[in-house]
């Protein structure tokens, strides 16, 4: 039996990926060849797929992987916006407080751009790659917004006029500072979490209450 009791689990690539494997090896995991082999994604001699954080959340749903390791912002963007609308049937089990990151509001400094055009026309202009974060903040916040969705930098948007403000997450502010912007506003402190399809939740429930206990101690 593998270090994983037989588990398959979704590792994120990117940020949080040294850190995860990191904590795999903690485990038992043999990780050498994950460490070596930045192409191959299935690894199945060791119970790991590797993808992009954003697609953890989806293989755990379709039972690819019992369980998953993706940030909190994810599974944020990914939840279900109102009552009735479709969002990932996944189970958040543990908070594993690394891939620190804060999702803030920021504009340009000076005179705060988003709060001048909500007092003169009532609508703030915004950009982000978090559309569904920042459409919920916003009517949390009770502020109307016009939400542009980019997939690239989204620093650029405000420095060419398009928007007033964005909604992204940073760990340290360096990129934002560098490109003349600020926090106004902190929406939402992300952490690693590891997740769990339900159905292995209940098929494989000894397997998974003793990673988490394993986890829990580390």
């Amino acid at each position: 039996m593998s270090p994983l009791n037989g588990l398959t689990i979704a590792v994120p690539r990117g940020a949080l990926f040294a850190e995860t494997v990191e904590l795999l090896s903690g485990l038992g995991v043999d990780t050498a060849e994950l460490r070596s082999n930045d192409r191959k994604l299935l690894f199945e001699e060791i119970g790991v797929i590797t993808m992009r954080p954003s697609d953890v959340p989806t293989y755990v749903e379709a039972g690819s992987a019992d369980v998953g390791i993706t940030g909190k912002d994810v599974l944020l963007e990914q939840a279900s916006q109102h009552p009735g609308e479709p969002g990932r049937e996944v189970y958040e089990l543990l908070d594993l407080a690394y891939g620190r990151c804060t999702m803030v509001l920021a504009t340009k400094s000076g005179p705060d751009p988003s709060a001048e055009a909500l007092r003169r026309l009532g609508v703030m202009r915004l950009a982000t790659k978090y559309p569904r974060i920042a459409a919920r903040y916003m009517e949390e916040t009770g502020r109307q917004a016009e939400i542009v969705e980019v997939k690239g930098s989204v620093e650029l948007a405000p420095l060419t006029g398009m928007v007033e403000a964005i909604v992204d997450l940073t760990a340290t502010g360096t990129t934002l500072r560098e490109h003349g912007l600020v926090v106004r506003e902190e929406i939402v402190l992300c952490t690693a979490r590891l997740i769990a399809n339900p159905v292995a939740h209940k098929l494989k429930s000894a397997a998974i209450d003793e990673l988490l206990e394993r986890l829990r101690a580390r």
